[in-house]
């Protein structure tokens, strides 16, 4: 992880491209989250994008003290425009250099502005290959968003701090694979899923 601010505009824009392919006829197609379909996961995707959004604003409230897991996330006819806009304003949130000083709160959980970015560039890249994978996209993640991940990642495996529901077990996955399948692995993915026939 690290306490110098990063922009998070060149993964938001990523996942913002990958979300405007995705048909309606795709809503309903499964996703390598156990739980969610591509609806489900694209409802989370806007959710966090508010609650990262208002944390680096230290606008607390409603949308940072909710729990992702209280409810199953799901999207309504406007989600490709409140997605973009969501994805849009978290970016801008967190060119302030402010957002990365001091405590926020994201999830209900209260952390330092520093950590709390690199949460949410964890779940920009993450959830950002579970799109692409789920919908039969091509994805490169931004590099610095990728470092930012599976630094944040390795740093929890090794502290054994799972998170309540957050992860899966950590997947083995060989060494001298790129950088982005050992991110996955250590977020309880496995980086050979595939759509189901």
């Amino acid at each position: 992880m690290t306490d110098t601010p990063l922009d998070l505009g060149p993964q938001t824009r990523i996942v913002a491209r990958l979300a405007e392919r995705v048909t309606d006829a795709q809503l309903a197609d499964a996703t390598p989250c156990p739980r969610y379909a591509v609806r489900h996961l694209l409802g989370h995707l806007l959710g966090l994008s508010v609650a990262f959004r208002d944390a680096g604003r230290k606008d607390l409230g409603a949308t940072t003290d909710t729990a992702p897991q209280d409810a199953l996330p799901d999207v309504g006819p406007a989600w490709r425009a409140e997605l973009s806009k969501a994805l849009d304003e978290l970016a801008e949130a967190w060119r302030d250099p402010a957002a990365w000083t001091g405590m926020t709160r994201a999830g209900g959980i209260d952390m330092p502005g520093e950590v709390t970015a690199a949460v949410a560039l964890d779940e920009l890249v993450i959830h950002g290959w579970d799109l692409a994978r789920a919908t039969g996209q091509p994805y490169t993640p931004d590099p610095a968003a990728l470092e930012s991940a599976h630094a944040f990642l390795r740093a929890a495996a090794e502290e054994g701090d799972r998170g309540e529901g957050i992860f899966g077990p950590v997947v083995p996955v060989p060494a001298d694979t790129p950088l982005l399948d050992r991110a996955l692995g250590l977020s309880g993915r496995d980086p050979r899923w595939t759509r189901p026939a």
